[in-house]
């Protein structure tokens, strides 16, 4: 990680990714067919309601056309350039397919210009290499893995996280979370070879409130410093505690403090063999 001389009060504490040293490649060499703009919503809906909190401004990006369903098998792909990319925590490769075709997709840890890639049923188990679960080893790590056959990668997609095959039984393979939760997946559904990419992304210290702002997050107040008539925690005299055994959300719900907040009857619970450990547990 990069730290600076703290010439300045905020760079005192800045602590961020060094991204020369990570990133490899033109950075520049974005192809104007992957990417395109992105609309900012302010956190809200159609009828202009917020319904997400803490979002708003920041600066203008362009979004990358991601590619998380590997529609190119048993066609080598070789690494242009790994690259960063606004909007999500992970870095990005660039890859030229052998037919000349170019697509953007999550760069696994370890990889870097020159290197190597390939999706398809019989390919070898190496890092970035994409199969489907049921040709992977047991003890394996992956990532960008479905949650349906041919439905796009969905889990571990975000900087550092991995899943860990631990076991393969009656046409599913059990998988460890990031979160510890082990879950049945189907086998027929593809993974990647590795782990994300800027694994220290969660040793970032942003130092002043001025660099989120820039990612488009607004302040968040806590409860305990609202009235009583706009939070749960808020009210009494002073500065007060919440006052409460259990934290709870602006709406009365249930948060944080490792409180059960998922659906009693959601539809994929059947999938669910050792719920997430929480708190101090984990």
């Amino acid at each position: 990680m990069k730290t600076y001389k703290p010439t300045t009060p905020s760079l005192r504490n800045t602590v961020i990714t060094p991204y020369k040293e990570l990133l490899s490649g033109d950075a520049k060499a974005i192809p104007k067919n992957l990417v395109k703009g992105k609309n900012k919503s302010g956190g809200r809906n159609n009828q202009g309601r917020i319904t997400m909190r803490h979002i708003g401004g920041g600066n203008k990006n362009l979004m990358r056309d991601i590619d998380f369903k590997y529609t190119k098998r048993d066609v080598p792909g070789r690494i242009e350039a790994v690259q960063y990319d606004p909007l999500r925590s992970a870095f990005i490769a660039l890859v030229v397919y052998k037919d000349g075709e170019r697509a953007y997709v999550v760069a696994p840890k370890g990889m870097k210009k020159g290197d190597t890639m390939m999706t398809g049923e019989n390919v070898a188990p190496t890092v970035g290499n994409r199969l489907p679960l049921k040709r992977i080893a047991v003890g394996t790590e992956v990532y960008n893995v479905e949650v349906q056959p041919e439905g796009g990668a969905k889990l571990a997609r975000s900087a550092g996280n991995f899943i860990t095959i631990i076991a393969n039984d009656a046409g599913y393979a059990h998988l460890k979370m990031p979160s510890s939760e082990i879950r049945k997946v189907h086998e027929n559904c593809w993974a990647s070879i590795g782990g994300v990419s800027n694994d220290q992304h969660k040793l970032r210290k942003e130092g002043k409130a001025g660099r989120n702002r820039w990612k488009g997050i607004r302040p968040t107040v806590r409860g305990s410093a609202m009235n009583a008539v706009d939070h749960p925690h808020g009210g009494g005299e002073g500065r007060m505690g919440r006052g409460l055994r259990r934290a709870k959300t602006k709406w009365g719900k249930p948060s944080g403090k490792g409180q059960k907040t998922r659906s009693p009857k959601k539809y994929s619970n059947v999938f669910i063999v050792t719920r997430r450990k929480v708190g101090k547990k984990k």
